[in-house]
């Protein structure tokens, strides 16, 4: 992994501005996909790009939620 995605050399007050700038990132695409899925005429391509996108997002923002919540053994 590269020192950039590396989310154990970060500080929690770090983690959390990236997790609010994911999620901002992941909502505007998410706004993005339905415009363009409205559309008469989606170009596909662009909408599969913008999806696969989101997926990634998504997973950056599990990961950085795990690295922030706890853990609690029940």
């Amino acid at each position: 992994m590269n020192a950039q995605s590396d989310i154990s050399m970060k500080t929690d007050e770090v983690l959390r501005v990236e997790l609010e700038v994911f999620r901002r990132e992941h909502r505007d695409l998410d706004d993005a996909i339905t415009a363009l899925s409205e559309r008469a005429v989606a170009d596909q391509l662009t909408l599969q790009r913008l999806k696969k996108r989101k997926l990634r997002l998504k997973d950056k923002i599990a990961q950085i939620e795990d690295r922030l919540t706890p853990d609690i053994i029940a």
